[in-house]
């Protein structure tokens, strides 16, 4: 009896070791994954998967004004799934619908709130452009500027933002795949207390760099075109193990050239389940006099401490813009 409860103690012994090691070695893997430093400005156009109502409108017609899209009770963040039994997943969708079915009634199938909704529309024609018009503003993208963290060397995986594009809900938006374009950063308006700064760019439309395909609350990943110029760029492991101290950004705020700049970690906290790991406070003078600290479109510069990426940089203080929020690399990597 003795002899079989020291062998199990001993195979549990065992375990205990090899998971530790095992543990271990994963860790040191992830710590020794390298990847290139990104801090370049990007511009993000993605799709919405359909036509989105953003505004009802009143249609001049011979008989007055009108709004097909009222009396059919359609509502502002309805999504446009079918007319007529025709797909719908852009504006010009809804064109050419209209362009085949003319003034005839038709079915529209509208998504409220993850529910089909089923109803008839009888559009209008506008007698100042000479077209069947519903009384719709569409919106079928989303575009923005942010700031791309890292890419994979090995895979060309790339991470940005540190959060999600958010609804009016703050909920992530569902979005399609789209296109991530180089962005000249053209102005900078500067942080105050209680206001926002925010960089001005310019969508470099000819310079394709990437492509998206996942918006989650963790930022928007996708993939680098092979034929992107990674010589210029530096390197670094990724480290999950961030300690309060010195440690610097790489971010874009002229051109699109990224520069590093001084800041401080404040906190540390990798059990925050908002991804609000860090708190940081922008140190660097030259930043300061250019941004007031941190402002939107910086939102994925990639935090460095003793030369390893250990986060982005997510979120600014409204009430003091030289600090703000950040995420652990941890956090960003695998998607």
């Amino acid at each position: 009896m003795r002899n079989s409860i020291k062998k199990a103690i001993a195979f549990l012994a065992a375990c205990i070791i090899f998971v530790t090691f095992f543990c271990a070695g994963t860790a040191a893997f992830a710590q020794k994954k390298e990847v290139y430093i990104g801090g370049m400005s990007a511009g993000f156009t993605m799709g919405l998967g359909g036509a989105q109502i953003v505004g009802v409108c009143e249609i001049l017609t011979e008989d007055g004004t009108a709004c097909p899209a009222k009396e059919a009770q359609l509502s502002v963040g309805d999504m446009i799934v079918s007319y007529g039994g025709m797909q719908i997943s852009s504006a010009s969708d809804i064109d050419g619908a209209l362009a085949v079915k003319g003034g005839e009634s038709a079915e529209i199938v509208v998504r409220r709130e993850k529910e089909d909704i089923q109803t008839v529309i009888q559009p209008a024609m506008d007698i100042v452009c000479g077209k069947y018009k519903l009384g719709v503003l569409i919106r079928d993208s989303v575009s923005g500027i942010g700031t791309v963290t890292y890419i994979e060397k090995d895979t060309l995986r790339f991470g940005s933002l540190g959060h999600a594009v958010a609804d009016e809900k703050g909920e992530p938006m569902k979005l399609s795949a789209g296109a991530i374009y180089r962005c000249s950063i053209v102005n900078v308006i500067r942080g105050e207390r209680g206001r926002a700064g925010e960089l001005k760019g310019l969508f470099l439309n000819d310079k394709g760099i990437a492509t998206a395909d996942k918006n989650c609350g963790s930022g928007i990943f996708g993939n680098f075109e092979k034929q992107y110029d990674f010589s210029g760029m530096d390197t670094a492991e990724v480290s999950t193990d961030a300690q309060p101290g010195e440690a610097v950004i790489y971010t874009t705020v002229d051109g699109i050239s990224p520069k590093k700049y001084s800041i401080q970690i404040v906190k540390v906290d990798n059990a925050n389940r908002q991804n609000k790991n860090f708190v940081i406070r922008i140190t660097d003078r030259a930043l300061l006099e250019i941004s007031g600290g941190i402002v939107q479109g910086m939102s994925g510069s990639p935090i460095l401490q003793n030369g390893k990426l250990v986060g982005a940089v997510t979120h600014v203080f409204l009430n003091d813009p030289t600090r703000g929020y950040g995420i652990s690399i941890n956090n960003m990597l695998g998607n």
